[in-house]
């Protein structure tokens, strides 16, 4: 289990950033951008044993913030 924690970490630690930008971009509103972001990993997590490769993850983050921010925006 220590593993896909330190797993999930790195992956925390390498898309936080740009996974938060997007979504600050997203919502013009900071505290949104929060919610959206942890949205995002708390998706990835759940998928982390089948994310394979970065494009994947990355494809997985972005796609989770599109989803919750459209139903937060609608």
């Amino acid at each position: 289990m220590k593993t896909n924690n330190s797993r999930f970490d790195r992956l925390v630690a390498r898309y936080y950033p740009a996974v938060y930008s997007f979504a600050a971009r997203l919502t013009d509103n900071p505290r949104d951008a929060v919610a959206l972001t942890r949205h995002a990993f708390n998706s990835a997590r759940k998928q982390l044993q089948s994310l394979r490769n970065q494009t994947a993850i990355a494809t997985v983050l972005i796609s989770a913030v599109l989803r919750a921010g459209l139903v937060a925006s609608a």
